[in-house]
């Protein structure tokens, strides 16, 4: 883990829970993309540096949840660089409390202000291509959170984010974490199209084609769309919804699990209605959903 694998070139990603991107700008200057999931990610990346005597001058967020930009304060206080996020997500880089309380839909208690959920505040500045170094391409990615982007460098290697899970880990998790369904298979369809050196997703093996992997996400998102329709034959409450998935997929039920998956659910259920596969009706001042 935290090993350093060149791809091509000056790029270059570090080995962790989820990928970091190391670019080299010149013998002795480097930038990430995304910083790990906290302070002891960042301290292994400050020994990484250190040992090869890099300097870090900035770090392009790919989003805000917490395991991609906990490296953040650590590294910035350590070396001074500077932190660039998307949108809405540099807003969420310097308020992190905005991730858990989003998820919850209300103030977060205990039990999601972890640092897997809650970061370290950054001084983040807002991501545009006039802050990139020359070369460097902004792709935008949006889905999986509220304005996530990749990132392409000149070495043609294409950084993914989150918008790809592997095989194994959908096939173990069942429902991945989507805020926007429909752009979230927007994107996928555009990933599929893309063309690269090598592709580099967050949570999934760096491969010279990903189109197989998007189709494999896709279908699992329609599957998942597919089962909550049928939970809806009869009029159900969210909370029912969310019982029957957890209980159909063998989950295990937990707050962290519960705000995740739940409001990936949420999202689902928006998208299916916003889209005429189900309906919503208020009766005896409950909330019920049902097929068209």
């Amino acid at each position: 883990m935290y090993e350093l694998i060149q791809v091509s070139g000056n790029t270059y990603y570090i080995q962790s829970p989820a990928k970091i991107g190391l670019i080299k700008l010149n013998d002795t200057d480097v930038c990430l993309i995304d910083s790990g999931n906290d302070k002891d990610a960042g301290r292994k990346v400050r020994q990484l540096l250190d040992a090869n005597n890099w300097k870090l001058t900035a770090i392009y967020n790919t989003h805000s949840n917490a395991d991609h930009i906990g490296g953040n304060k650590y590294l910035q206080d350590q070396t001074g660089c500077k932190i660039y996020a998307p949108g809405i997500e540099c807003d969420f880089t310097g308020h992190p409390i905005l991730e858990p309380s989003f998820l919850y839909g209300g103030y977060p208690c205990k039990d999601l202000r972890h640092k897997f959920l809650l970061a370290q505040a950054s001084s983040a500045e807002y991501l545009t291509p006039d802050v990139l170094p020359d070369g460097f391409e902004i792709i935008s990615l949006p889905g999986h959170f509220f304005d996530m982007v990749g990132f392409r460098t000149p070495d043609d290697v294409v950084f993914l984010a989150d918008c790809l899970s592997s095989k194994e880990t959908l096939d173990k998790y069942r429902i991945g974490f989507i805020y926007d369904v429909e752009a979230y298979i927007k994107t996928l369809e555009t990933v599929k199209s893309l063309n690269a050196k090598m592709f580099v997703p967050a949570h999934a093996a760096a491969a010279e084609d990903v189109s197989s992997l998007a189709q494999y996400n896709i279908d699992k998102v329609q599957e998942i769309a597919d089962k909550i329709v049928d939970i809806c034959k009869e009029p159900v409450c969210f909370e029912m919804i969310l019982q029957k998935l957890f209980a159909e997929y063998s989950l295990s039920m937990n707050f962290e699990q519960y705000v995740l998956v739940g409001s990936t659910v949420r999202s689902y259920l928006a998208w299916l209605k916003d889209t005429d596969r189900i309906i919503a009706e208020f009766e005896n001042n409950m909330l019920l959903w049902k097929q068209k």
